[in-house]
């Protein structure tokens, strides 16, 4: 357990050899105590695949919390448990997984966040992938998501939040939120897609500098003020290189008796605008689609969750210990119809309908 280090232990590790421990007895004591990292360690050491070579990868990943930021939860005697779905979420993750890879990253456990990812995201097709308790970190007992393990750049990465603590292993990455506690008026959630937006149109190379001058502010009021400056400087520029232009030159109307008053042509939109409104046309033409195959959806769901019913059906206990003692695998019950596909393959790239609301 003293020997030197060998290449694959360092990346697996995520250290560098002048990082990692020299001597013999640093050695020793890291391979020993590594035994235990099951316990306190995400159990993959990437979370996420690489990129597909074969389809579009979208440039920046927006890694999103669930409790007291997309729903809240409440109990009372009368009616349990019960969870809302924050004001604007449908649209939130709609509009924005046009720009982003949009991951759910979760201290809760699968069992509990499961369902509720299942409503907010039924058919699939903007929440690219979810990560739960399982793939955070153990530090003093708290879980941490480590963005280490997360198998993308980090330059390109965005946290959303509502526990420093959670993000504590890369807090340059993270944007700390309010919580919500159920206000049906509240618009937090809305108030922050113009910031992640320009993050998805502009395209800087590292996202961690724009969030640092950020930090401890209100993003959404003081990225308006900044977007209302460059709006601003956009109108001065246009005034100014119209200044040298005629204000009464010939046009057509000259010719049929008209004033000949030069009509001023409306101020043209700014790159920002220009951006957002094709992907506001994109989310709506999305939409459309969306609740034009609703049926078609709603019924490829139900045969996959037949076809699941199925198989663990089939998967009894007898027929498990069958193939234990045989090495044979059990017979497994034959679909009458096809495989189902996912329901998001119906329709690659497409946005989010508006869900129905979390029971």
């Amino acid at each position: 357990m003293g020997r030197d280090w060998e290449e694959w232990e360092l990346k697996e590790k995520r250290m560098k050899i002048e990082d990692a421990p020299s001597t013999r007895w640093g050695r020793t004591k890291a391979r020993f105590t590594s035994i235990f990292d099951s316990f306190t360690e995400p159990l993959w050491p990437e979370l996420l695949p690489g990129p597909h070579p074969a389809l579009p990868q979208k440039p920046y990943t927006l890694l999103v919390s669930i409790d007291d930021l997309l729903v809240t939860s409440t109990w009372d005697r009368q009616h349990g448990w019960r969870t809302a779905k924050r004001p604007g979420v449908d649209y939130f993750l709609g509009y924005l997984s046009q720009f982003f890879e949009v991951v759910i990253f979760t201290t809760q456990y699968n069992y509990t966040a499961a369902p509720i990812l299942d409503k907010l995201d039924p058919y699939q097709f903007f929440i690219s992938y979810r990560l739960y308790r399982d793939a955070c970190r153990s530090v003093n007992g708290q879980p941490v998501k480590d963005l280490s393990y997360l198998n993308r750049d980090l330059s390109k990465v965005v946290v959303l939040d509502v526990h420093p603590e959670h993000v504590s292993a890369q807090p340059e990455n993270a944007i700390i939120m309010p919580k919500w506690s159920g206000d049906p008026k509240d618009r937090g959630l809305i108030a922050m897609i113009p910031f992640l937006e320009s993050i998805g149109i502009f395209k800087p190379p590292d996202v961690r500098p724009i969030l640092g001058a950020y930090h401890g502010k209100d993003i959404p009021l003081e990225y308006a003020k900044k977007e209302a400056e460059m709006k601003q400087k956009h109108v001065e520029e246009w005034e100014h290189g119209r200044k040298g232009l005629p204000t009464n030159s010939f046009t057509l109307s000259n010719l049929f008796g008209g004033s000949g008053q030069a009509h001023s042509s409306p101020i043209p939109p700014t790159y920002l605008e220009q951006k957002r409104r094709e992907a506001q046309l994109q989310y709506q033409e999305e939409q459309a689609y969306i609740r034009a195959n609703k049926d078609n959806f709603e019924k490829l769901l139900k045969e996959e969750q037949e076809a699941m019913d199925r198989e663990m059906r089939g998967g009894t206990f007898w027929s498990t210990m069958q193939s234990m003692l045989s090495g044979v695998p059990p017979q497994q019950p034959q679909p009458k119809d096809q495989a189902v596909q996912n329901p998001a393959g119906a329709a690659a790239g497409a946005a989010p309908s508006q869900s129905p609301s979390v029971a």
